[in-house]
């Protein structure tokens, strides 16, 4: 049997991940794949070449607690006029997120990685999830957190390739085509219970896209429960912190790992799982377990 951790997209709510990671490890919990999108084809990157031990989440969390909005958008005013006006299809540059990659990153290459590591992109021009499990390291997790036009495309192989929460935020289904038995799901959340409108431009879109993106997560758990045992970490909600705001990374990771923990006690994972000879037909069935979140 195997098990994968799912790390899904969400720029600064990647943060909530953290906690679910500490959590997974006391319990004894720990991958034999990763797959990620956006933020979490970071967390994922940061995990892979890693223990897979308490200590590296409490090490991915003070990457997080010292992060700045400025470090990963940095605000370049001609960038952004350039691309405002049409003559670049991005607003900022991806300078700042790969100096925070190379800083973090112990493997050069995808496959170097201890922990098998799959990160999802998207196909600019045919709009194709595409599966990066093995080439340079930064390019490819740039290319899985290049949101569409706020950062530039990545070239990779005669494509262009973007932000892969466009596609598939949360790709459970890469984690299952790969072979997982037992899957993790690590949500980052989305914004939910608002009491005001996000603020700027980016703000909104990006909120836009992650409720967008949760609709999509619901659609698939609710496809795949058959094919593998999906075990949906809950993120914290209410929650109204914005996916572009880096300061409340602290409160963040608290407030998943303490949910995090009263999950694990309550599931019953002390039940194997089961696959059957053949692989089931990917059904609308939900687990109870599921419900709980989702519903």
């Amino acid at each position: 049997m195997a098990t994968a951790f799912v790390l899904s997209g969400g720029a600064s709510l990647g943060a909530i991940q953290v906690g679910m990671l500490r959590a997974l490890y006391e319990s004894g919990i720990t991958p034999d794949l990763i797959v990620g999108t956006s933020a979490g084809a970071l967390n994922g990157a940061f995990i892979a070449s890693r223990p897979q031990t308490p200590e590296t989440a409490d090490e991915l969390a003070e990457v997080w607690r010292g992060l700045r909005r400025s470090e990963v958008f940095p605000v370049n005013p001609v960038t952004g006029f350039v691309g405002f006006v049409g003559r670049r299809n991005y607003l900022v540059p991806d300078s700042g997120l790969r100096r925070l990659l190379a800083r973090h990153l112990e493997v050069k290459r995808l496959e170097e990685a201890p922990i098998p590591l799959h990160v999802i992109a998207v196909d600019l021009y045919g709009g194709r999830e595409v599966r990066l499990s093995e080439g340079p390291a930064i390019d490819a997790v740039a290319a899985s957190a290049a949101i569409p036009g706020v950062f530039e495309p990545v070239p990779w192989g005669g494509k262009d390739l973007i932000d892969g929460g466009v596609a598939n935020n949360t790709p459970v289904s890469h984690a299952v085509e790969l072979g997982a038995d037992d899957v993790y799901i690590l949500p980052a959340g989305h914004p939910c219970d608002l009491e005001e409108p996000p603020r700027g431009a980016l703000g909104m879109v990006l909120h836009a896209m992650t409720l967008l993106l949760h609709r999509r997560l619901e659609a698939d758990i609710g496809a795949l429960a058959g094919a593998a045992r999906l075990h949906l970490l809950p993120p914290p909600c209410p929650l109204a912190v914005q996916p572009v705001d880096f300061s409340h990374a602290t409160t963040l990771i608290e407030r998943a790992l303490e949910d995090a923990r009263a999950f694990l006690e309550t599931e019953d994972t002390a039940v194997p799982s089961q696959r059957p000879a053949a692989r089931p037909r990917l059904t609308a069935e939900r687990p109870t377990r599921i419900e709980r979140w989702a519903a």
